[in-house]
């Protein structure tokens, strides 16, 4: 059976969308240091799922002490001895994670990582799966499950996609954690900031990306991530032809006639 989540008066995921089309989802299981359970994914990939069509930017942001400490260790430990389906029941849950970090990348939104506390495992995949990522000065990150005898297999994924790959083995293999202005120069984080800049420093980055044309990133997106997965003669012909299309829309020319106006583009995607 799956362990149910603490008594709350809270959900574990709240969603709010401001007038800029900003989206921030907050993981809410402070006392749970805010776990990836069964539950949580669940949560997420709804969120995403059923995603406002005015969305411009999605923010992950968390409660409490730590951004994310990973899987829940109690409910997948609690499936371990299951007489029969309890290797299922593990599988289920890895596919589940892998399906919700693979539909951030597949969004048109840019997703930024808001992170205010100590990231660990599946929460330090969460973060280097994210499109960006910002953290607080204090933090610090790790994907330490080779201490437990588990190694991150698919955290892994996404950590050797954005570090190099002696920097990204060092972390799997060691489970050390490293602060967060080695995570900055290592690539797993943009920048990181005081954290009563925290907050200042997000919206920033919202606003910028929101002040551009909506056509113009969601095809910077696509192409960025499928690129990178070709060989380089197949990436510069799926380049070409992503530059061709975008050209042929409608924010374009007026990007470009507002260049030339010396005036403010007016995006008709918005």
């Amino acid at each position: 059976m799956n362990q149910p989540e603490p008594a709350t008066n809270s959900p574990i995921l709240t969603e709010h969308l401001d007038t800029q089309g900003i989206l921030t989802l907050t993981l809410n299981r402070p006392e749970q240091f805010n776990a990836l359970s069964e539950a949580m994914l669940l949560a997420l990939q709804h969120a995403l799922d059923t995603i406002d069509p005015a969305t411009r930017v999605v923010v992950i942001a968390a409660t409490g002490k730590a951004f994310c400490a990973g899987h829940d260790l109690r409910e997948m430990r609690a499936h371990v001895d299951e007489p029969a389906g309890g290797e299922q029941w593990q599988r289920h849950l890895f596919n589940q994670c892998s399906r919700f970090m693979q539909t951030l990348l597949a969004l048109p939104q840019p997703v930024i990582c808001k992170v205010q506390g100590v990231a660990a495992a599946a929460g330090c995949q969460l973060v280097a799966n994210c499109d960006l990522a910002i953290a607080a000065e204090h933090c610090r990150f790790a994907v330490s499950g080779i201490n437990l005898g588990l190694f991150c297999s698919t955290p892994s994924v996404a950590l050797s996609r954005n570090l190099q790959r002696k920097r990204a083995f060092q972390m799997l293999m060691t489970g050390e954690f490293i602060d967060a202005r080695t995570a900055v120069d290592w690539g797993l984080l943009n920048q990181c900031v005081p954290a009563e800049s925290l907050d200042d420093a997000v919206e920033l980055l919202c606003r910028k990306i929101c002040a551009k044309s909506r056509v113009a990133v969601a095809t910077g997106k696509s192409l960025f991530y499928r690129q990178l997965e070709l060989p380089m003669a197949e990436a510069y012909s799926a380049a070409s032809d992503a530059m061709a299309c975008n050209m042929m829309a409608q924010d374009v020319s007026e990007g470009i006639d507002a260049f030339f106006d010396k005036r403010p583009p007016q995006w008709t995607h918005r």
